[in-house]
């Protein structure tokens, strides 16, 4: 069976650096490497790492002295029958406090750990930080991030956190039983089956080993949990036909060339007679932001 790909331009993404200095960005000529300002020598590069990571945003304090001048900001607002969340949310919200946002350390976690140091390209974009901050946070809330790997902190950064800095160009927040009810159901499958198999395949990703975002696997399996509903609709027809889900596989697809194309092989077999059925889908990834290739069919082992 043969499949036909439409191959665009790759137009080279203009880059940022996020220097030392809190907040401070600045421009970078059009490359596919940055200036790494913790590396010794003033010639140090590292070679640029795209990223699509799903995870939570946190707001900390880098220094003492921040985090008194909050203390202030609170101690002049109304905040009577209010949670420490639902200030600390109020507080970030102003636009007269911009200011404290700018100086905040955003922490980005996967699967609890501390993963990255997040730092808009455009300054404009700290809303998008702001608004991943929740009034009243669930363990269902889904952060993902999108942007450029840059180098390793240094310890006065953010509170002697030293993971890589991501200047991020998109940020998306909502949580996953929002995420669940948006994905349009198939018409022969109930609500009740077609919540628990997209509950259980958006775990499935979630929970793959050391999903940083950062590896072209990665970045192809987090883009489609959140961007290509198909893959949950095929997990709800092969449950009701007594399959279960016994493999997600990403693989370089053998159509690569001048660009990044890999292949999401979905493996379910029948509980019954061990008989395995695998469907596919191909993604691109080879900027910042991958998108679907060619819609998702069987898969025959090669």
């Amino acid at each position: 069976m043969e499949q036909e790909i439409q191959e665009q331009s790759a137009n080279e993404n203009d880059t940022a650096v996020v220097t030392p200095a809190q907040g401070d960005i600045v421009e970078a000529p059009p490359t596919r490497a940055t200036p790494c300002p913790t590396c010794a020598g003033a010639a140090s590069t590292m070679a640029m790492a795209y990223i699509y990571a799903l995870g939570r945003i946190e707001a900390r304090f880098p220094l003492l002295s921040v985090e008194k001048e909050f203390a202030q900001v609170v101690g002049q607002a109304e905040t009577a029958g209010k949670t420490d969340q639902q200030v600390f949310h109020a507080v970030l919200s102003k636009p007269e406090n911009r200011y404290l946002v700018r100086q905040m350390c955003w922490v980005f976690t996967i699967q609890g750990l501390e993963t990255y140091i997040l730092q808009p390209r455009n300054p404009a974009d700290f809303d998008l930080l702001v608004g991943a901050i929740r009034p009243v946070p669930g363990p269902n809330d889904i952060d993902i991030v999108v942007g450029v790997r840059g180098p390793i902190a240094p310890p006065e950064f953010c509170n002697g956190l030293m993971v890589p800095i991501v200047a991020f160009d998109q940020i998306y927040s909502f949580d996953r039983d929002a995420l669940i009810e948006a994905i349009p159901k198939p018409e022969q499958t109930t609500a009740e089956q077609f919540g628990p198999a997209a509950e259980e395949l958006f775990s499935r990703i979630m929970q793959m080993t050391d999903n940083a975002g950062a590896t072209d696997e990665h970045r192809a399996l987090n883009y489609l949990a959140v961007r290509y509903p198909a893959i949950y609709a095929k997990a709800a027809e092969e449950f009701g036909r007594d399959f279960s889900l016994t493999g997600v596989e990403v693989r370089l697809s053998p159509l690569s060339g001048t660009r990044r194309i890999v292949e999401v092989i979905f493996s379910f077999t029948n509980r019954n007679t061990d008989f395995t059925e695998k469907f596919f889908v191909r993604v691109d990834v080879t900027e910042e932001f991958p998108y679907l290739v060619t819609k998702l069919s069987p898969y025959y082992d090669r």
